[in-house]
């Protein structure tokens, strides 16, 4: 792609974002969401290749009908109460409608049918797009209106999410498919959150994007698309796959590792909210992502392929993307120790 054309694209996406994040008026936000969508399109189709088309095309339809559907819920608000401010969405009806739009938006279930497929249709570097700064603005108005959600359509939302993340991914050897259904169970964990502590929502989503950046940026580095291709990369730069296991082992929520900070928090803030049975439910379920992640970390450094394809090591890998994984990698494996400052910052 022209570059110039590549950088309107993504200074589009930004702009987008920002409009939405910033806004009071439903208008607004709903404006920001389109210009996202549109500038995304071009990034998703840019090889020309009938899959990305196919998921350009998938990825129009699911973000119109979503988008459709916060302009129509704003429009009801606005009908019954006279307020067009996205934090006096107070009508139920109204709530009930965002809810489905936002789920939609970022591919909660029974909303997420798209997404895997637009994610395996996508270069990796616009997938790394679509599952972090695509998801922020949708994050955002959820993060406004936290306070006259559904409590229980969102909690069954959040661990049908985790279930469904969990249980779909198990049979993949795609990489991208595998992060699309990480991303869907990840999102149930934010979604159970929202209503009690919005914070941790954010913090939750932060984390997340941090550790998926990191592993798409390795990913495009070693060039890896599949299972079969991720067990022979070793032989290209060992130490990068090294720490793609630990940063694999963060995402998947073990102790020592920076992805455990928020799914503690997060249990410990549903426990204080009487809500035990719902926090066990969804821990046993992320075990279900845990496999694949495992799997993954398997694949990645512990297992030797029957015939491994002679490489040349890459001493010298490109630089500027090398500081980005080499500063990412380790705030997604060591920020743990530190989390009392995290809080204080959140």
């Amino acid at each position: 792609m022209n570059p110039q054309a590549n950088l309107i694209f993504i200074i589009s996406l930004l702009l987008g974002t920002t409009i939405t994040i910033s806004s009071n008026h439903w208008i607004m936000a709903w404006t920001g969401l389109e210009i996202n969508t549109l500038a995304i399109l071009p990034l998703i189709s840019k090889s020309h290749h009938p899959r990305a088309i196919e998921a350009a095309t998938k990825y129009f339809l699911t973000q119109s009908a979503a988008s459709a559907l916060v302009l129509f819920s704003s429009m009801t608000n606005a009908w019954h109460t006279g307020q067009w401010d996205i934090t006096q969405l107070t009508h139920p009806t109204s709530s009930l409608i965002l809810t489905s739009a936002i789920a939609m938006k970022l591919g909660l279930v029974p909303f997420h049918f798209w997404f895997p497929e637009v994610l395996q249709g996508s270069p990796l570097t616009t997938g790394l797009l679509l599952s972090t700064i695509m998801k922020l603005p949708p994050i955002a108005l959820l993060y406004m209106t936290s306070h006259s959600l559904n409590p229980t359509l969102l909690t069954t939302l959040a661990i049908l999410s985790t279930a469904l993340g969990g249980w779909m991914g198990l049979n993949q050897t795609q990489i991208r498919k595998v992060l699309a259904f990480s991303s869907i169970s990840h999102l149930g964990w934010m979604a159970i959150i929202i209503i009690y502590n919005p914070k941790l929502t954010l913090l939750n989503f932060y984390l997340y994007a941090m550790m998926t950046a990191t592993i798409f940026l390795t990913l495009n580095t070693i060039k890896v698309l599949k299972l079969s291709t991720l067990m022979t990369a070793w032989t290209k730069i060992p130490s990068l796959n090294a720490m793609l296991l630990l940063t694999l082992l963060s995402l998947a929520g073990l102790p020592p590792l920076t992805g455990f900070l928020p799914k503690w928090l997060i249990i410990q803030e549903l426990t204080k909210q009487d809500m035990a049975p719902a926090a066990t439910l969804i821990s046993m379920l992320s075990l279900l992502s845990l496999f694949f992640y495992l799997r993954l970390a398997y694949c990645t450094t512990i297992t030797l392929p029957p015939h491994t394809t002679n490489h040349m090591k890459q001493w010298r890998t490109n630089k500027s993307t090398s500081i980005m994984i080499a500063i990412l990698t380790t705030m997604s494996v060591l920020l743990l120790p530190i989390s009392p400052m995290i809080l204080t910052i959140v």
